[in-house]
């Protein structure tokens, strides 16, 4: 705000001050907005996975598969087990060698939190060399790598 001192009395004379009000009004605007904004933007950031390209590893001679079929059913190799003889099953199949290598694959429909489960069980037996199998990309045909997608 200002005040006139000294001058004309004449009420039409031009006013050389300008009024900032309004455009302080949208600045504050403004920066709520892109405030407010900001965090949002950052929050989905897109990522491309590389493919990996690495040879698969050998095979052992006698592996032992865990396998979560789609109804959640477990087996140790070819033979069905109920859930809570998991353990007692993977040591008759290692020989009670926890520092054998365990292969677990599970269906694609299997959820994420019945894999994590059967590999807590694992580790609470002290089974720690847990591997996931998956299919390889380039020995898959062109249906089964859409259902994979």
């Amino acid at each position: 705000m200002g005040a006139k001192i000294g001058g004309t009395d004449d009420d039409l004379a031009e006013q050389s001050d300008i009024n900032i009000t309004p455009f302080i009004d949208v600045m504050l605007v403004l920066l709520i907005i892109f405030m407010v904004a900001a965090p949002l933007s950052t929050v989905d950031i897109p990522v491309e996975l590389p493919v990996a390209v690495a040879d698969a590893p050998q095979r052992p001679s006698d592996p032992v598969f865990i396998t979560i079929a789609e109804d959640l059913s477990l087996s140790v190799g070819e033979r069905p087990v109920a859930g809570d003889a998991l353990t007692m099953e993977i040591g008759i199949a290692t020989r009670l060698d926890r520092d054998a290598r365990l292969y677990l694959r599970a269906d694609t429909s299997v959820p994420y939190g019945e894999l994590i489960a059967v590999m807590n069980q694992l580790r609470a037996a002290g089974y720690l060399k847990v591997g996931l199998v998956g299919l390889d990309a380039a020995t898959v045909d062109a249906d089964a790598r859409e259902r994979v997608e």
